[in-house]
């Protein structure tokens, strides 16, 4: 792409002071300094009350495209790293109680370690996130068979999902308050055998009260199932086991499910059962009482406040660092998930940090799994002139 084309591009979305920061100078609150290979530095706001937003390279896909990184800052310290592979968090620090910040999510800091697989860290599920039973559904009377690639059944959209495609950076937004990037995806009809073409857009913000936003929006030329989460692994303390993690979820029922983990139908009340975080609990505490094989959570919980509005899902504290995350979500249901499936070696992240099983946690928020073949279950098929439009807040405090 034209540099001069870029850095205007760049500029625009920045803010609307390009004719004083074409140069590379500051015009009030707003500094953009654009590179030829069309990555940037910018920041907003007085020295006290900084936000940052960065583009960089991440290296290029065997097709030879390039991949990029987005670096978020806010004044507290927390950063927020972002690809636009996969649309995955690679990295994200938040300040513990002592306010030093520490990375909380499992990932890699290279391009070709994802591409040699890994378990969805910090990457955009979909089209449908979670399991579809045996893959298959159907919609006004014709019925769609999708790849298996989970048992009998599929998962997270399939062999090449939406964690393994290019997203395109639409839009960059930076004020002394948040900083953004919007991405866009097609998905064409056909694409993992779902019908229609696909318009999507996802928007992460990390905003200077140490939240990260995540807002999904999506539209469709015909009839297609859509459920699309982020798939962070977090780890309050950065290493060791989360079994000291102290959970609590607002959720009163969750959706039991069979050998394949896909749901029966029921709605189930949790109380006096492993699966009861209506108050505070160790994770660790009653973990192997999940009967799961193996054993440890994966469990979707049916959410109080039904998805009609964005509101507390689930808060997470860990008492060693002090640092607490708390979940609000617009969606009907939550997946709480403990890496059970980490193989007996773990994995090596960021900073040479090996996390084995249950040395992490998924909090999926999410439409309930196999919602397209329960038709019970909250509205999981959108259509044409209907906009799918949904947010996560992650928000991290110390105490």
């Amino acid at each position: 792409m034209n540099a001069e084309l870029t850095r205007r591009r760049a500029l625009l979305a920045l803010g609307g002071t390009a004719v004083a920061i074409a140069s590379g100078c500051s015009s009030g609150r707003t500094t953009v300094r654009t590179h030829a290979d069309g990555t940037f530095q910018a920041s907003s706001g007085p020295a006290s009350r900084t936000m940052q937003l960065d583009k960089s390279s991440f290296g290029t896909l065997p097709d030879g495209r390039a991949v990029t990184l987005f670096t978020f800052r806010n004044r507290h310290g927390a950063v927020l790293k972002v690809t636009n592979y996969g649309l995955i968090i690679t990295e994200l620090h938040m300040p513990d109680r002592a306010g030093t910040p520490g990375n909380v999510v499992l990932g890699f800091d290279n391009l070709p370690r994802y591409l040699q697989g890994h378990p969805f860290f910090g990457a955009i599920a979909g089209r449908v996130a979670n399991r579809i039973g045996k893959g298959t559904f159907t919609i006004d009377g014709r019925t769609h068979q999708l790849a298996i690639n989970n048992g009998p059944n599929h998962l997270h959209g399939g062999k090449a999902g939406f964690d393994k495609k290019l997203w395109t950076a639409h839009q960059e937004s930076l004020n002394a308050d948040e900083a953004s990037v919007e991405f866009r995806y097609t998905s064409v009809d056909g694409e993992e055998n779902y019908p229609g073409n696909l318009q999507v857009s996802v928007t992460y913000t990390l905003t200077q009260r140490n939240e990260v936003r995540i807002r999904y929006r999506a539209t469709t030329d015909q009839a297609t199932p859509i459920n699309l989460t982020n798939h962070s692994y977090f780890n309050l303390a950065g290493r060791g086991t989360i079994h000291d993690h102290e959970l609590q979820l607002w959720a009163d029922r969750s959706t039991p499910v069979d050998a394949g983990l896909i749901p029966t139908g029921e709605l189930a009340p949790v109380q006096g059962t492993a699966l009861d975080f209506t108050t505070p609990h160790r994770i660790g505490e009653r973990i192997e009482q999940t009967g799961l094989t193996p054993t440890g959570y994966d469990h979707n919980f049916v959410l109080n406040s039904g998805g009609k509005s964005l509101a507390l899902a689930a808060r997470v504290v860990e008492p060693a660092s002090g640092r607490i995350l708390e979940v609000l979500t617009d969606q009907p249901g939550i997946q709480l998930y403990t890496a059970n499936f980490f193989p007996p070696a773990g994995f090596d992240c960021t900073g040479g940090v090996n996390f084995g099983r249950q040395g992490a946690f998924c909090l999926e928020t999410q439409n309930f799994p196999d919602a397209v073949n329960k038709p019970h279950f909250p509205k999981s098929v959108w259509r044409p002139g209907e906009t799918y439009d949904t947010t996560t807040v992650f928000r991290f405090s110390a105490k």
